[in-house]
């Protein structure tokens, strides 16, 4: 439960400029996740985020590494690796099954490593269904994936 509740953790701070624990207890509230303000000050130590400037000149919380594309890079390709349990293509379409509670991760993950064959995924609990450009990325985004598992 930790390790999803992290991973939930480092796609909302992506996705949103959270600025305080209170926030973030929030938005991990809303995803499924019952938390105390506690434990999510424990998880931002475990994690190591700190605070950076954002968009509206305020201060939010970020991984150390975020400004750095290829640290960004693999996290994503570890929480694939992490998440990842089998794969099926039919003609276009990728199914991933993933360990419970990861396949959200798992396809941000994938959405955010901009393969230009992905045109995006759905992750339910333990499910991702993605939508390739043709049958033939479909192929090469498996290739891709079994060599990052």
């Amino acid at each position: 439960m930790k390790n999803a509740r992290h991973e939930q953790i480092l796609k909302l701070i992506t996705e949103y400029e959270i600025e305080t624990q209170e926030d973030l207890a929030e938005k991990l509230n809303e995803s499924g996740f019952a938390v105390t303000q506690a434990t999510v000050s424990r998880d931002i130590r475990q994690l190591m985020l700190r605070k950076v400037q954002g968009t509206k000149g305020r201060l939010k919380y970020a991984t150390a590494g975020e400004t750095d594309p290829e640290n960004l890079a693999r996290k994503y390709k570890r929480v694939l690796a992490d998440a990842y349990v089998s794969s099926d293509v039919s003609q276009n379409i990728l199914v991933i099954h993933t360990v419970s509670g990861m396949a959200m991760a798992a396809a941000a993950a994938l959405d955010s490593l901009d393969w230009s064959e992905l045109l995006g995924s759905i992750g339910g609990d333990d499910t991702i269904m993605c939508v390739l450009r043709s049958p033939e990325d479909a192929d090469t985004v498996v290739r891709r994936i079994q060599s990052i598992i």
